[in-house]
């Protein structure tokens, strides 16, 4: 039985390009303050991925080189690693640049889960909000634990990354990938 105010269900979103530590933190407060999460992963193609002023290179092609379903295997492997039964999770496209869209991809009634770290931050929780959805506020920081960008830049660059990422996401990034991240 879940404890009164405590949504069944709850959605937490991000582009996971790829998942590191600090998703995996997002994703495992998230889950401790709801029954099922559903996560979502933005930017599911390059057909649904739209300019964003406030972030301007989060919808460039070298900065999404992991497809949603390399992406869906990070999380499943992440939320997997750290004992979150699979019936206690969901994996969703998340559609963000079209947030009318997003009654398509998550159950109505659900608590949105997000953290602001800046001006994209903002808009996110702006968006939601417009769209009367409920929506709780993890944490305001100024600085992430890690960024993907990186990430990225340290596979491109042969330096050690794999701290910075849950356990069975280097795995699952090995595995996937046969040619170097951009």
């Amino acid at each position: 039985m879940q404890p009164a105010g405590i949504p069944a269900t709850g959605v937490a979103h991000g582009r996971f390009q790829p998942l590191h530590v600090g998703h995996l933190e997002y994703l495992l407060t998230s889950k401790a303050k709801c029954r099922v999460l559903v996560v979502g992963i933005t930017n599911p193609d390059p057909s649904l991925t739209v300019f964003e002023p406030t972030d301007t290179q989060r919808g460039q092609e070298a900065a999404n080189p992991f497809t949603y379903y390399e992406r869906y295997l990070m999380v499943e492997a992440a939320l997997t690693a750290a004992r979150i039964s699979s019936c206690e999770f969901r994996i969703v496209p998340f559609p963000h640049g079209f947030p009318e869209r997003l009654r398509y991809y998550a159950p109505p009634g659900a608590r949105y889960f997000i953290t602001i770290y800046d001006e994209w931050g903002d808009a996110k929780l702006s968006r939601l909000r417009n769209l009367g959805l409920d929506v709780e506020v993890l944490w305001r920081r100024r600085a992430k634990v890690t960024s993907g960008s990186e990430i990225r830049r340290r596979i491109r660059d042969g330096l050690p990354w794999e701290h910075l990422v849950p356990p069975g996401v280097a795995e699952t990034i090995s595995a996937a990938r046969k040619e170097p991240v951009r």
